[in-house]
């Protein structure tokens, strides 16, 4: 008679081993019991065909002690066929992941902003080396708690007091979302309502986004322009320009400028994926200045000193000639960015066109810069020019 692991009974009956009990769910398909040597509830492993690798793939799946034991079959089954489903898809990552951490560093591999995240809100956090396994909606819970109330740096400036302010909802979405993602990759969601939901502890915080309500208009910048140093003015000049994140713009080298085509190669954003696009006139003509006499590897735009352009760095000449130039308190290089976004829109530049070009998506463009009127205009991107 085969053994049906769905009667409490029949797998407390079972003697203590190392091998589990395994029971067919599907063709490929098995779910395992290893029943425990002491009191408590015994552990369920999955095990699924791999065709590419020619054998059979194991999951060590957890206890599910804090379910009623009537119930531990029906989630085993579940996260068991889960587990099968991306083996036979091939979607199933070929390195093994037992800890919260293991997990955060094989998504981050694929994902380059993910990294960051993880370094400095999961990695050195108690949940880090915390057993898949074991994972509980208790701990995540935890962890989101002790994300929310940590202060968000201002200044990561080394000289001085660093300055803090609280963490806004938008940000620790961003953070949740990139351990939900990683979480989601290796683990089976769990049954809602329970202790295993792991993912309920991590639901996004409701209306979070803020629309971008700081803009710039074009005789602003100007005076921006007037009033930084002159080190800083190619720098803060291309964000005048040009709707890329400063820290795409810093790491841009002269090679990615195509003079004959006035085109611009960015290669290193928060996407990660590379993209080309075709440059208005005016920083078409300010890049061919800037890379005069210089090696192809070199900095597009850099210091004085022949260095990169950084957060610490820019940030201070932006600041200074926003107090000259008696602008809002607070504007930033971003603020240059949302400024640069909100012309295209204004100027009947298609959202997707402007997703594309800003390397931010449609969805996000129409949520924050939504409430834009859009009238038509002809080459809204070369419009930009000051």
């Amino acid at each position: 008679m085969a053994l049906d692991l769905s009667r409490v009974k029949e797998r407390e009956a079972l003697s203590a081993r190392r091998e589990p009990y395994w029971q067919r769910i599907r063709p490929g398909c098995f779910l395992g019991y290893r029943p425990s040597a002491r009191e408590g509830a015994g552990t369920w492993v999955a095990r699924a065909y791999d065709d590419e690798q020619l054998g059979y793939r194991l999951k060590a799946i957890g206890d599910f002690g804090a379910l009623p034991g009537r119930d531990r079959f029906a989630i085993a089954k579940k996260e068991a066929e889960a587990f099968a489903d991306l083996v036979e898809t091939g979607g199933l990552a070929q390195d093994k992941a037992e800890t919260v951490e293991e997990a955060c560093r094989l998504y981050a591999k694929t994902n380059t902003e993910a990294e960051g995240r993880f370094k400095r809100h999961v990695y050195g956090d108690s949940i880090a080396r915390l057993k898949l396994t074991k994972l509980r909606r208790a701990h995540l819970r935890g962890w989101r708690q002790r994300l929310q109330e940590k202060p968000a740096l201002v200044s990561r400036c080394k000289v001085g007091d660093h300055i803090t302010r609280p963490r806004a909802p938008a940000s620790v979405n961003r953070d949740m979302a990139m351990l939900r993602a990683a979480l989601n990759s290796i683990l089976a969601p769990g049954a809602p309502d329970t202790e295993a939901a792991w993912q309920e502890a991590l639901k996004p915080i409701r209306n979070a986004d803020r629309q971008r309500t700081l803009y710039l208009d074009r005789d602003q910048r100007r005076s921006l322009l007037e009033q930084v140093d002159a080190e800083a003015e190619p720098f803060v000049r291309t964000l005048c320009l040009l709707p890329l994140r400063p820290g795409a713009v810093a790491n841009l080298i002269v090679a990615d400028f195509d003079k004959r085509t006035s085109e611009l190669t960015i290669g290193k954003d928060k996407s990660g994926k590379p993209r080309r696009i075709l440059l208005p006139a005016a920083a078409a003509k300010l890049f061919a200045a800037q890379v005069k006499n210089k090696l192809p590897t070199a900095p597009l735009l850099s210091r004085a000193n022949g260095q990169i352009w950084n957060k610490d760095a820019w940030k201070g000449p932006i600041a200074e000639a926003v107090i000259k130039a008696k602008l809002p308190a607070g504007a930033t290089a971003y603020t240059l960015r949302h400024s640069t976004i909100t012309d295209l829109v204004n100027g009947g530049l298609p959202l997707l066109t402007v997703g594309q070009i800003s390397d931010t998506s449609a969805e996000m463009i129409e949520r924050h810069y939504g409430h834009l009127t859009r009238h038509a205009a002809a080459e809204a991107l070369a419009g930009l020019a000051l």
